[in-house]
């Protein structure tokens, strides 16, 4: 079969938030946790991930990318299968399992997308994140089972998840927040909100109207 790029958008559950203080008191990040994927389920694209395959590819993402402190990810996903080092948003530090979920732990980085991301956070915006990898499928039943090919490249920060409106409440942030995440069986549409977190941070501010 032929390997494709799979991205699978999954709920992200913001279960930490902290910041962290080097020792020059300099760099303050903010860190997020939540299940990164899970197994042996059909997921909202219509993919299960056998267990067997995510125990291999996060293992072997563990040992590399994870350790050496390459384990990457953007702010929305790009038809791609490299990393755009213009568009990284957050650093996987820690990966463990809970059952069948996979949980991970990240810290959003002081990148222009990572800055987005932090803000979106403090909003009260909730965030997804979604896998992608290379890989092949097999349709088996009602499902499509991704094959032993499967190849884990990273994991992205993304505003719709696989599942409508499965979007838990951050913890840790300003009580007062507000999180409205469903407005008349609608998705909360958060382009204007970045966009304006853009033209806020480098001035170049887009025409609505153009």
């Amino acid at each position: 079969m032929e390997r494709q790029l799979l991205v699978d958008y999954i709920p992200f559950h913001i279960a930490k938030l902290s910041l962290v203080e080097s020792k020059n008191n300099t760099d303050k990040r903010m860190r997020v946790r939540g299940k990164l994927q899970e197994a042996d389920v059909k997921n909202g694209n219509g993919r299960e991930y056998p267990r067997a395959i995510l125990e291999r590819e996060f293992k072997r993402y563990m040992d590399g990318p994870v350790k050496n402190k390459t384990s990457m990810g953007e702010l929305d996903h790009p038809e791609s299968s490299i990393v755009n080092l213009n568009n990284v948003s957050h650093l996987i530090t820690e990966i463990w399992w809970e059952g069948n979920n996979v949980m991970g732990e990240l810290i959003l980085l002081n990148t222009p997308a990572g800055k987005i991301a932090q803000e979106l956070v403090s909003t009260g915006i909730p965030l997804g994140i979604s896998t992608r990898g290379m890989g092949s499928v097999k349709q088996i039943g009602e499902s499509v089972e991704v094959q032993d090919d499967f190849e884990l490249l990273c994991a992205d920060l993304v505003s719709i998840p696989s599942t409508p409106n499965a979007y838990m409440k951050p913890v840790g942030l300003n009580e007062s927040l507000q999180y409205n995440y469903n407005i008349k069986g609608k998705y909360v549409n958060i382009n204007s909100l970045i966009t304006e977190i853009i033209c806020t941070q480098t001035g170049v501010c887009a025409c609505p109207t153009c």
